[in-house]
Parts: structure tokens; C-alpha cells; sequence
């Protein structure tokens, strides 16, 4: 099934990127380390275990070596979709591995409403078909469910989209409002800023999250 939504309502100079090869390049070497501190990783743990589902199928989008959630977060499936296999098979809490270039090919290979939740952890950056990714995304939720998209202000410059590199944090935040509106099917989109408070420097982390439109009611 092919996606109905598209990105008309961008220049597609915005999603441009210094390095136009194909990503599967790019990533093909494992990189199995962390790209934002420890206290941003704790936060994102903090806010899954209050957002998400229990006993629940959730999607880890863009997903790589680790997925941020809880130890005690009872998770009834969780499937990895990203690029890289090695990092993949890594990753101890996935329980399904999908490789799969969104980028190339946005339609996810899922059914249609078998999700209960989608989370995307700091690499929305390097989406260049967002609109239709989301659109995807919601295909797959079922009616009331969110998709959390976690984001910070680090980055592959090279891989990053334009747009991205050129707002400030709180403007990224009306740009991925922008594509839950733009792909259609998402009501209630807020946004948080989770960045932990301590006496010494951490990471920002923030988030931009929405729930699929439930179904209308029966008559």
C-alpha cells in the first residue's frame, strides 16, 4: 500500500542534506554507542514508563542498539525498525528486528491498526519524507494511540535535514507539530519539555506527541 499523503506543503529544499548518499551507506557500520548524556537517557526512561501502555505492541522507530525503555515497563512486544542489522541484534529489549530504509521506502511493513504505541528517540533530524512516514505511523496505530517523538538538539550534520539544522528547539517542536497536522489522522498534539533539572549541565530532551483519531462513534 502506497502512502496518500506526500510533502506538498514543504519546499523540498528543506529537506535537503549535506551528504545525499543513499543511507544505507552511511549506516552500514555499527555505531553501539549513546548520543545524548545519561541524565537525558534517564528522562526519556522516566517519561516511556509514564506514557506508555502496559502489555502493549509498541513500535521503536529509526530504532538502534538501545531503546530507552523502563526495566520494569511490562512490554508485551517490542518491534525494532532501523537500518542497521548489528545494531539491531544488540539491542536486548527488541523482541521483533526489522530492517528496513524509511527513507527510501516509507511504508512500513505492518499491518494496518497493530500497534499500541510508536515512539521515535532523538532522530526525527534525519527524516526526509516525514509527512508520509507519519502517515504510515498512524496506518499502523490503533484508533486512540500515540506516537511519542523524542528529540534533543544532537545530531550527524551531514544526514540532518536542513529545516532541522536551521530552527532553534522550541521551533523544531512547531515543525513536527506541523507534520502530524500536515499527514493527517492525529488529534490532541502537545509537546513537553522533559530536560532533566540538575545543577550541572545535561542534554535537553524534549517531545512532541499525538494520538490517532478514534474512530467515529457508531450511530
Amino acid at each position: 500500500m502506497e502512502p496518500v499523503e506526500d510533502q506538498s506543503a514543504y519546499p523540498p529544499e528543506l529537506f535537503r542534506r549535506q551528504d545525499e548518499s543513499d543511507d544505507s551507506l552511511f549506516y552500514s557500520e555499527p555505531r553501539l554507542v549513546v548520543h545524548i548524556d545519561y541524565e537525558a537517557i534517564g528522562a526519556i526512561g522516566s517519561y516511556f514508563h509514564e506514557v506508555l501502555p502496559r502489555d502493549a505492541v509498541i513500535l521503536d522507530l529509526m530504532s538502534s542498539w538501545r531503546s530507552h525503555m523502563p526495566p520494569d515497563l511490562p512490554i508485551t512486544r517490542l518491534m525494532g525498525l532501523g537500518l542497521n542489522s548489528v545494531e539491531l541484534d544488540e539491542n536486548p529489549q527488541l523482541h521483533d528486528r526489522i530492517v528496513h530504509d524509511i527513507n527510501a521506502n516509507p511504508v512500513l511493513p505492518l499491518e494496518d491498526c497493530s500497534l499500541d504505541a510508536a515512539v521515535v528517540t532523538v532522530s526525527i533530524q534525519y527524516m526526509v519524507r516525514p509527512v508520509e512516514i507519519f502517515a504510515e505511523v498512524n496506518r499502523t496505530l490503533r484508533p486512540g494511540a500515540d506516537f511519542h517523538v523524542i528529540y534533543s538538539n544532537r545530531m550527524f550534520p551531514t544526514k540532518a535535514v536542513a529545516v532541522w539544522q536551521s530552527l532553534d528547539d522550541r521551533r523544531r517542536a512547531q515543525l513536527i507539530a506541523s507534520y502530524f497536522q500536515n499527514s493527517g489522522g492525529w488529534e490532541d498534539i502537545r509537546a513537553f519539555n522533559i530536560t532533566p533539572e540538575l545543577p550541572h549541565y545535561s542534554d535537553p530532551v524534549y517531545v512532541v506527541a499525538a494520538s490517532k483519531e478514534k474512530s467515529p462513534a457508531s450511530p
